[in-house]
């Protein structure tokens, strides 16, 4: 079933997709599922692994399952010090 999800791009995110944001249409389950499918339209080096998401402006795990409307935000890793 396909849910209309906005997806908030930061950091190399946001230079592989050329924008800040998009609305994305989705038949992806899960945050990984949805990583994997924009890995494979806008491109990245970094592995899942090293990367954060959110759902809803709350930090998320990659199993966690997608609903229409939601917003998802993807964040490269981030080095600190």
């Amino acid at each position: 079933m396909s849910k209309e999800l906005t997806v908030r791009y930061f950091a190399m995110f946001r230079e592989n997709a050329g924008k800040t944001e998009e609305r994305v249409t989705t038949s992806a389950a899960t945050a990984a599922d949805l990583f994997r499918e924009l890995h494979d339209r806008h491109g990245s080096a970094e592995p899942l692994a090293h990367c954060k998401v959110a759902i809803n402006d709350e930090m998320a795990s990659w199993d966690s399952v997608l609903t229409d409307g939601d917003t998802v935000l993807l964040f490269p890793p981030v080095a600190g010090g």
